[in-house]
């Protein structure tokens, strides 16, 4: 078997803006669902979804047969989480509340084997490997892991340009909702200097060179996102959208 190509990192090197959307229902009935209706990408969120290691282990395996590519949230930077989920076969992480190139560094290192990184090696026992069917999985690993880190503070965008110089980071995803809590606006990340904290670090990051992230809730903020540079977009999650179309329907024969 050949170790299966990181679509996704790819294609935050070529042209365009890529849509996904959020998974939080921890489900895998839920996750193929949605990757058949055409993605670019889907996130196990495992911050504050309701995820576990076998819930997004199910998924994983639900979303892969639809050839979508999946990203996993984990829900903090310990390296032995990270370690685990990489053995299960997850090849874009993203880590939450990265604050310094330090931090963003030490995420390098646990992504990847020796000598470049920290990573424990047991191909024999883990799914990446597909339990060693993969030809040559330890040399070749290392190339398809996409780390993107979460700059969601005040801190971060302190830190923004350091962050993204670090060598081993593949993205920067800006997130609103922590963001607009730590410059004071909690709850309202469409607050005018939130919108403008986050258009100025899309372009900080896209001038690294490295693929600017964040989430769009509106076809206008696709447009003024995407004219600052981003690579991917979150345009949504199955949780909003099972709210959505159930509150719709009911007040369609209700009233």
């Amino acid at each position: 078997m050949k170790l299966p190509e990181n679509r996704f990192k790819r294609a935050l090197s070529e042209d365009g803006v890529q849509f996904g959307l959020w998974l939080a229902l921890a489900s895998p009935v839920a996750a193929e669902l949605c990757a058949c209706v055409g993605f670019d990408w889907l996130l196990v969120d495992g911050e504050h979804g309701a995820d576990d290691f076998r819930s997004t282990y199910s998924q994983l395996q639900a979303i892969e047969g639809t050839g979508t590519p999946a990203i996993v949230r984990l829900a903090d930077d310990d390296p032995v989480r990270i370690k685990r989920y990489l053995d299960m076969g997850v090849q874009s992480l993203l880590i939450p509340m990265v604050d310094t190139a330090e931090q963003a560094e030490r995420l390098a290192a646990a992504v990847r084997y020796p000598p470049r990184g920290i990573r424990g090696l047991a191909t024999s026992i883990t799914r990446a490997s597909r339990w060693t069917q993969i030809e040559d999985y330890a040399r070749h690993a290392d190339e398809q892991i996409c780390l993107i880190v979460q700059a969601e503070t005040v801190t971060a965008l302190d830190n923004l340009k350091a962050i993204a110089a670090v060598d081993g980071v593949d993205s920067v995803f800006v997130g609103p909702s922590d963001l607009s809590a730590s410059m004071g606006y909690l709850g309202q990340p469409g607050h005018p200097e939130v919108q403008a904290a986050i258009a100025q670090a899309l372009r900080d990051i896209a001038a690294s060179g490295k693929a600017p992230g964040t989430l769009a809730g509106s076809p206008e903020a696709v447009r003024t996102h995407t004219a600052n540079g981003v690579k991917f977009l979150g345009i949504g999650s199955d949780t909003a959208l099972l709210v959505g179309g159930s509150r719709g329907l009911l007040n369609s024969v209700a009233g």
